[in-house]
């Protein structure tokens, strides 16, 4: 199997469907049969209550491994039919005991060159620029950025913007790309259709075709600890979710 295609999900404001966008996809990749390991690189560990994991009792988690204390193997979950690492609360401590680390920047990266039998590696980036989404960006080939259909939605990305283009002078010149996907979408909004459109002309092709309209299924399902395809295959949110998908497929060679 090839080197995997590693994403990672980011927005400096919270609250934008970061996380759900991450889980949603990381699930609806495996309904293509593909191979899937998504990593909860958020403190609030929200993917893993997503997934309807209790991060209190894990003592195994992403922070282990980014310390070296286990791993990367022995830390990994099968649920649902992808390869999860999860996170708990100890993920906080990580940036101010990092801080001490050579090449501590590189240290995500150095723990995913051993990983070689999933195609996909998802990772859910705290809402900070910090010393792990910075890990997270300099190990990954492309930044996926939702983007709520909102006038202040846009304020941010230039910040984030800057801290990619950042990184990628100082370590890694040719990535990562950035894509935007458009969420909480709804075309009966004049000011959604107004964003929608300049969000296109501003981005251009770095914008996903498919849109994740507003749909209170993709709200709910995480409190059950489900995929939108779990909780609500047949709804607007799961189709636009596949859509998704099949751009993000299409795009990788051998698909």
């Amino acid at each position: 199997m090839s080197n995997p295609d590693i994403i990672a999900f980011c927005n400096q404001k919270g609250g934008v469907g970061k996380t759900t966008c991450a889980l949603n996809i990381a699930a609806g990749l495996t309904l293509f049969k593909k191979k899937v390991l998504v990593i909860d690189f958020d403190p609030q560990a929200h993917l893993t209550y997503s997934l309807g994991l209790n991060a209190h009792d894990l003592k195994n988690t992403i922070y282990s491994v980014m310390k070296g204390t286990t791993p990367l193997t022995d830390s990994v979950m099968d649920i649902k039919g992808m390869k999860v690492l999860p996170a708990n609360l100890d993920l906080a401590r990580l940036e101010m005991e990092m801080a001490a680390f050579p090449k501590r920047e590189m240290i995500l990266k150095s723990r995913l060159s051993a990983v070689s039998d999933v195609q996909y590696i998802i990772i859910d980036c705290p809402p900070a620029s910090g010393l792990l989404t910075i890990n997270a960006l300099v190990s990954c080939q492309e930044v996926f950025i939702p983007l709520q259909m909102e006038f202040l939605a846009l304020k941010g990305m230039s910040r984030l913007l800057n801290l990619i283009e950042e990184v990628k002078k100082k370590f890694n010149k040719d990535g990562p790309a950035y894509r935007v996907i458009p969420t909480r979408y709804d075309a009966r909004k004049r000011l959604n259709n107004a964003i929608m459109d300049k969000v296109r002309e501003r981005f251009g092709a770095q914008v996903f075709h498919a849109a994740i309209r507003e749909n209170i299924a993709v709200a709910e399902a995480p409190s059950f600890g489900q995929s939108i395809f779990e909780y609500a295959p047949q709804s607007h949110g799961a189709e636009d979710y596949l859509n998704l998908c099949k751009e993000i497929i299409r795009k990788r060679p051998g698909g």
